[in-house]
């Protein structure tokens, strides 16, 4: 089967208000659009308008009486933020297993404010910029290079402490201490005074770096999440470019329209710029904290026409489809699949079904399709399972 599936924009706060409108052609509504969900995600799962159902209620149809329970292993997303999204980080597989039955045998309610495991599933996640520029933290930053930036903002007692604080011959406990020591509640000292530095670095050198952390501090004024981001690398991706983030690493969206995907999971902990709970010892156990480069994801090109995305994980792998009129592009599916059209008026075609798309528009391939084409013109990205 092939259909068409859609969904309707969520209304985080952080949301941009025109980046889902401008790609879909149309007027705003007038509230932040934040993400479309393609997928069974009971949280916001899409529609087969075709058949008047839920992806996960048709999934359930198919299983009803074999004793199974089929979900989609991944979950695809437009993402527009027209502000900074919390900073956080998702547990491995282990660690998400162990997270929620502990939390289930304390009794926790799984809507509860407090409570970190809704589910028993890792969330690595790849975002591919759709815009033209698409700002993002990811992973924290080697000290050398940190220490040089604070060397260079005006010295006041917020950023001797912070400097300070990060001595010591091993980076990764430095900054696990650090960073412990600022969500806490109890360096709101140094939190000023740092973030004071860095709007007087943003007038004086308004680079990408400052301006961005001016922007995230205007956004969460005396948030310890403004300094934590310090910490961490600032990423500029380029329509096309990808970051991969597996889990473990810190890492937060600052602006900008992007295609993401990730494993089928809402488990999230949170370190920074959010009103909302922040459990500051699970963050810490299951954060890695080894400084490093930013982790960017190049493409494969493969087939001409064909860019893809893949991290080396079972849950998924994404597609970057590229046709011209005249071009037909033949791919091969793995399991369940999901086209986002971002460009154009790419076509996809099965062996019994057709399905022209709009920008934000998708289509839903069942796993009896063994290959779909591309025709048409425009661009697609197209979601199925790892290898």
């Amino acid at each position: 089967m092939l259909a068409e599936l859609t969904n309707v924009p969520r209304d985080y706060s952080w949301g941009s208000s025109h980046l889902i409108a401008d790609l879909q052609g149309r007027e705003p509504s007038g509230v932040p659009e934040a993400e479309v969900w393609f997928g069974d995600h009971p949280g916001s799962p899409a529609l087969l308008p075709s058949l008047g159902m839920t992806l996960d209620a048709w999934f359930a149809a198919q299983d009803s009486g074999a004793g199974t329970a089929t979900r989609l292993p991944y979950l695809l997303k437009l993402l527009a933020a027209g502000s900074p999204l919390s900073i956080q980080v998702h547990p491995s597989r282990e660690q998400a297993v162990e997270g929620f039955a502990r939390e289930e045998a304390a009794g926790i309610p799984r809507d509860a404010a407090h409570r970190t495991y809704k589910d028993d599933n890792h969330k690595p996640e790849v975002i591919v910029a759709v815009s033209d520029r698409f700002e993002a933290l990811a992973g924290l930053r080697p000290l050398g290079a940190t220490r040089e930036i604070l060397a260079g903002l005006v010295q006041n007692e917020g950023v001797t402490a912070l400097d300070r604080a990060l001595e010591g011959a091993d980076e990764a406990s430095a900054l696990r201490d650090a960073l412990g020591w600022l969500l806490s509640g109890q360096a709101q000292s140094v939190v000023d005074g740092v973030i004071a530095a860095v709007r007087q670095a943003a007038q004086a050198t308004p680079t990408d770096h400052f301006a961005a952390l001016a922007r995230i501090a205007d956004a969460y004024p005396s948030d310890p999440g403004v300094v934590v981001a310090l910490l961490m690398n600032h990423v500029v991706l380029a329509r096309g470019e990808a970051i991969f983030v597996p889990a473990g690493v810190l890492h937060a969206y600052l602006s900008g329209l992007g295609v993401e995907i990730m494993a089928a999971s809402d488990n999230v902990l949170r370190g920074g710029l959010t009103p909302k709970h922040i459990d500051v010892d699970e963050l810490l156990r299951i954060l890695d904290t080894t400084p490093g480069e930013a982790p960017r994801l190049p493409a494969i090109v493969g087939e001409p026409g064909v860019d893809v995305f893949a991290p080396g994980i079972a849950d998924f792998e994404l597609l970057r489809v590229t046709v011209d009129e005249g071009d037909v592009r033949r791919v091969r599916l793995r399991g369940p699949a999901i086209a986002v059209a971002t460009v154009g008026a790419p076509i996809v075609s099965a062996a019994d079904a057709r399905v022209q798309l709009a920008p934000g528009d998708a289509a839903f391939a069942t796993t009896d399709e063994q290959h779909l084409e591309i025709s048409g013109t425009g661009e697609l990205f197209l979601a199925m399972p790892g290898r």
